[in-house]
């Protein structure tokens, strides 16, 4: 048998949250039997894979997509149809798709965007919504006033009934967590829901591995206005062994927070705003302390977050650097889905983490990271953990271990084998 994987976005590199997903399962995937990708590009790079990724493939396919949102809007309003529709709508992905179509027993789709290219009937298909987007903004639309509010709430209106129209003709919905595949049900879907989690590659986030063991690399400052935290020491290795960090108080230095995510993603940018501005001031009144946020593409609004005690690094080429070198990791998002990457990397590498409620909702981390919902909350959890250090590197030791007994990435993908009927 063979297979169509089809994706909103290439599947490499894996350093975003839904490219990790889309990655891993992909990989999983080629493993067993041959898979023909068809995917949208997000920028030049996409359209040259390396061939570490095109060699695990039976056929890549990847094209543009230029539509603006504006555009995209207009279509949508002229149409009666969801804007993530019409945004990824493409005659020339509908004829990729057909001409693969033939050649495969089924099909992958990863993205509720992309369900619009499925075929009706054969070949049977497995539906990735990952999370519950029509959720997502229909909590967007209890933030917005005005005419984004209609929006919001007619986005979530039209997308929950092309997602449950969707759930009933497919052979399976997967949701990133039992939480989101609850949620999906309770509104009122039909059909196999299933849960499959996300998974974390712990080798590869391990706070030993040689690769790893790094000091945080020095921020991309082009246009940013940052200067050179005082943490940044040329040659300083810190928090790479389970042993109290050396920035800690009373040794001359601010201790680290970070955070890490895609930098224009709406989620991430309202968490660090309210974190930057809300939780930030609380710490430092106990202690000195600095916050990074890290991640490609900050919006204006985080770009404008850079100061004396804020550094904004702008895509950074390993993230594990900055984790290695955080005393805390934050996840402070006010609205979150299914299972947050940052937070099983950041426990991957024995880090003692802080999240909110809704960012600690998918996993499953047995009390080894801390969860807080207020600015205070947050602020006393972090000067816990700074307070005590001992107490923080036990936390990350941990969540490590819980990473690994509960994260790995074949043990959470396995049920794919009988749903796609593949070889285990």
């Amino acid at each position: 048998m063979s297979l169509l994987f089809l994706a909103h976005r290439v599947p490499f590199p894996p350093d975003r949250g839904d490219k990790i997903r889309s990655f891993h399962i992909l990989q999983y995937l080629a493993k067993r039997t041959p898979v023909h990708l068809v995917a949208f590009a997000d920028d030049e790079a996409d359209f040259d894979p390396p061939a570490v990724f095109t060699n695990m493939l039976a056929s890549c396919t990847i094209l543009p997509r230029g539509k603006s949102q504006k555009r995209a809007a207009v279509e949508a309003l002229v149409a009666g149809k969801p804007v993530s529709l019409t945004a990824f709508a493409s005659a020339a992905m509908q004829d990729a798709v057909d001409r693969v179509l033939p050649e495969v027993s089924g099909v992958y789709c990863f993205s509720g965007q992309m369900a619009q290219y499925l075929p009706v009937g054969s070949p049977p298909v497995v539906m990735d919504f990952v999370d519950v987007d029509s959720a997502k903004f229909a909590g967007f639309a209890d933030d917005a006033s005005g005419p984004m509010r209609w929006m919001m709430r007619r986005e979530a209106r039209l997308l929950g009934a092309f997602e449950r129209e969707v759930a009933g003709r497919v052979s399976a919905s997967l949701f990133v967590s039992e939480a989101e595949a609850g949620l999906f049900r309770e509104g009122g879907a039909t059909g196999r829901i299933i849960a499959v989690e996300n998974g974390i590659d712990s080798a590869k986030f391990d706070p030993t591995a040689r690769d790893a063991r790094r000091s945080a690399p020095l921020p991309g400052r082009e246009g940013l206005g940052v200067g050179r935290p005082a943490w940044v020491t040329p040659g300083c290795v810190r928090g790479s062994q389970p042993t109290p960090n050396p920035s800690l108080p009373g040794r001359g230095a601010e201790a680290l927070i970070v955070f890490t995510g895609q930098m224009d993603y709406r989620p991430n940018i309202d968490a660090v705003i309210w974190f930057a501005r809300d939780n930030l001031p609380l710490v430092r009144e106990r202690h000195p302390a600095h916050f990074a946020i890290v991640g490609r593409a900050p919006s204006a609004a985080v770009q404008a977050l850079s100061s004396d005690h804020v550094t904004v690094t702008g895509a950074v080429d390993d993230v594990r650097g900055w984790l290695t070198a955080a005393d805390v990791c934050v996840a402070p998002l006010k609205l979150a889905r299914g299972i947050q990457n940052k937070v099983l990397e950041a426990m991957a590498m024995a880090r003692p983490v802080v999240a909110s409620t809704a960012a600690a909702e998918g996993i499953d981390h047995a009390g080894t990271i801390h969860v807080a919902t207020t600015a205070q909350e947050f602020a006393d959890r972090i000067c816990d953990l700074i307070e005590a250090p001992d107490t923080a590197v036990a936390l990350g030791q941990s969540a490590r271990a819980q990473v690994i007994r509960r994260y790995g990435w074949d043990a959470r993908l396995a049920p794919l084998d009988a749903l796609l009927g593949l070889p285990a």
